[in-house]
């Protein structure tokens, strides 16, 4: 009798998750994690993607013969999130790590390139004497960070922007040649905007107990989790159409060309306004779906209109929209030169110095992707964009876009590369969405995230809240699909 008597509120909660109809908007990867994670639990969950495709900033093109990965290509290891989504959809799947992932920093005077020191956070070195910090910054650099170590305790204070504190620290040399060349090649962020108390967590304490920089950075990383990179042996487009086939399999609806064009709020219920944009030849989705709950998975713009709307608050969607222009250069080489990986896989620029923010030599990062491409070929993307500054290939033609990028290549890996050595280029245009580290992000997305969380039955995801990055943007989607569909089975149950 007990037995029977457990069961009858479980059968009702799978009826009432089954009764329970959730509109996914946005087929990117953060749409497709919260589609996964309500269909995973029996919910009715349908998903609306405007363009034709799914996966948003993980994708794939075909270059030379080769099928190429565009947008994300890996990520970190730090939390665990994605390696637990992979082994949820993509059990067989066959996860590697880099073969190559040392770091190069290039546009050095008289054109001189090094490798990026191993006992640094942030590009901040522990030790400005050790060689691999002197041949970057020189011997007047050096003499200016190691007066830090000099400095009396009192002159500590309370600093968050990574910029200035480096600046006001170590001087220019640190932070021109070291610095700003990692954070605008991989976030799109000026040192001046990048949080340090988020990307560092623990350096501000530690300067404080060291009394200077550099022994603030031996100290955090001695106690640092650290963080590895992973991928998949194939390419990441392997993790959508997984998702894709589970959520079929759920028997979740997927609408492609189907733009959201408005978010309403009834009695208890979403109305979810479509406008159909598809191929020709394809099935036209309704003018309108009807949800118990709505996650908004779109990128900021777009996510902030449908949710003034929804919140009753037109100022919402006034807020100004952040990130930078990036274009992005996949190159396919014929250049054996390359073969022995002189650069390592990733060379940032010293900022100003080249036209391009950094590159990386996809074939030396990925031993799988070397295999495929054969000997002698090379896989290299090249990006183009910083702060303040237009891409330098903006408004040219996709084939002098590839000529300069080679050119760029070239002056960064250290190698005679012309024109006559590609054998296919692919362009590909973004807006960089700033990381969770940019300085005023955390209060930003706080107030956001507080408006939304106020209405019953709505969510947001996507990296405009979480940050840019796989491993933030798939955790964040885990997170709020698990808040909101708690909330939908349990009710006031949810909060306690």
């Amino acid at each position: 009798m007990d037995a029977v008597t457990d069961a009858e509120p479980f059968h009702e909660l799978v009826d009432h998750a089954r009764q329970t109809r959730v509109v996914v908007i946005g087929g990117g990867i953060a749409g497709l994690v919260a589609a996964w994670e309500c269909a995973k639990v029996g919910m009715a969950v349908t998903l609306v993607e405007a363009s034709d495709r799914l996966g948003g900033t993980i994708g794939s093109t075909r270059i030379a013969g080769l099928d190429l990965e565009t947008g994300v290509t890996c990520w970190s290891t730090r939390g665990g999130a994605v390696r637990s989504l992979i082994d949820e959809v993509l059990p067989d799947a066959a996860i590697v790590r880099p073969r190559d992932d040392r770091e190069w920093i290039a546009g050095l005077p008289k054109g001189a390139a090094a490798p990026l020191p191993a006992e640094q956070v942030l590009g901040i070195p522990a030790n400005p004497w050790d060689e691999s910090v002197r041949r970057i910054i020189g011997w007047d650099g050096t003499w200016r960070a190691y007066v830090d170590r000099l400095r009396p305790p009192l002159t500590i204070g309370a600093q968050r922007s990574l910029g200035r504190l480096v600046h006001g620290r170590m001087g220019d040399k640190v932070l021109d040649r070291l610095v700003a060349p990692l954070t605008i090649d991989r976030f799109g962020l000026d040192p001046v905007d990048v949080d340090v108390d988020i990307a560092a967590p623990g350096l501000s304490n530690a300067l404080t107990r060291t009394g200077w920089l550099g022994g603030a950075v031996a100290d955090v990383r001695v106690d640092a989790p650290g963080s590895a990179i992973e991928g998949l042996d194939g390419g990441m487009p392997q993790l959508t159409v997984a998702l894709a086939e589970r959520l079929a399999e759920r028997e979740v609806v997927i609408h492609r060309g189907a733009l959201a064009t408005g978010l309403v709020r009834g009695d208890r219920r979403w109305t979810v306004q479509l406008a159909t944009i598809i191929p020709e030849g394809a099935v036209a989705a309704p003018d309108r779906l009807h949800a118990d709950a709505v996650i908004v998975a779109t990128e900021e713009g777009a996510a902030r209109t449908l949710l003034g709307s929804a919140l009753g608050s037109p100022r919402f969607a006034d807020v100004p929209l952040a990130g930078i222009a990036r274009e992005v250069v996949t190159l396919v080489v014929a250049a054996p030169e390359l073969d022995a990986a002189p650069r390592g896989a990733h060379v940032h620029a010293v900022p100003g110095v080249t036209r391009a923010t950094g590159l990386v030599h996809e074939t030396a990062r990925w031993e799988w992707l070397a295999r495929e491409a054969g000997a002698g070929r090379h896989v290299l993307r090249v990006a183009f964009g910083a702060p303040g500054v237009a891409p330098a290939t903006e408004g040219l033609a996709d084939a002098d876009a590839a000529v300069m990028a080679v050119a760029e290549a070239s002056v960064l890996l250290g190698v005679e590369l012309d024109e006559d050595r590609i054998a296919g280029a692919h362009r590909d245009t973004y807006t960089l969405v700033p990381p969770a580290s940019m300085l005023g992000r955390r209060e930003r997305t706080d107030t956001a995230r507080a408006a939304i969380a106020r209405v019953p039955g709505l969510a947001a995801v996507g990296a405009w809240l979480s940050g840019s990055g796989l491993a933030q943007v798939v955790a964040d989607a885990q997170d709020e699909a698990d808040r909101l569909r708690h909330k939908a089975l349990w009710g006031a149950a949810a909060a306690e």
